[in-house]
């Protein structure tokens, strides 16, 4: 196992060894993230396929993409479940292997069994701060998906709502979509 000292700085973090586990950045300290289940998984691949096949030749979709930001002034490297990132905010000649260094447009985040629906609001308002310019936080309990946004109140979406947004132009499906094609209905 990894010894971690207790305060890093960011180059200090992204300079740590690979191991088993994937780290995030958080006040100085690296949290080991809790690998997913599989409902969490499920939900991650379909979103990741229907993503995929909407950006391309726009952007990228990033499955546990490192992300640097900053968070009350201090670095911080969460790893969300998916991103989205335009070629216009990464440039595609910029292919380089390291943690996402821009704010992505679209940060995905599906609730664990051991997180609660307040943490991840938590956790979406910290990415909006940050310069994201949407979080989607997946419930797959209520099979849900609340969208937050830095300059209008969250929406919940569920059943056969249809999930569109001007940021993401031409992205149209359903929570229902989803949620049948993960296979947890």
């Amino acid at each position: 196992m990894v010894t971690i000292k207790t305060q890093l700085t960011l180059d200090e973090f992204l300079t740590l060894p690979e191991t088993d586990l994937n780290y995030e950045l958080i006040n100085g300290e690296a949290i080991p993230k809790i690998p997913p289940k599989r409902f969490h998984s499920r939900i991650r691949g379909t979103l990741c396929t229907l993503l995929t096949q909407w950006c391309q030749n726009q952007g990228e979709i990033g499955i546990e993409w490192a992300v640097i930001l900053k968070k009350n002034n201090r670095d911080w490297v969460p790893i969300p479940d998916l991103l989205y990132i335009s070629y216009s905010r990464l440039p595609l000649d910029r292919f380089i292997d390291e943690a996402c260094p821009v704010p992505p447009e679209l940060v995905i985040e599906i609730i664990s069994p051991d997180q609660t629906f307040g943490q991840m609001s938590e956790k979406a308002i910290d990415y909006l701060n940050a310069g994201v310019l949407r979080v989607w936080v997946i419930d797959p309990k209520a099979k849900s998906i609340t969208i937050f946004y830095p300059d209008a109140p969250p929406q919940t979406k569920r059943d056969e709502a249809i999930l569109t947004d001007n940021l993401l132009e031409g992205l149209q499906f359903t929570p229902q979509q989803i949620f049948q094609q993960a296979g947890i209905i």
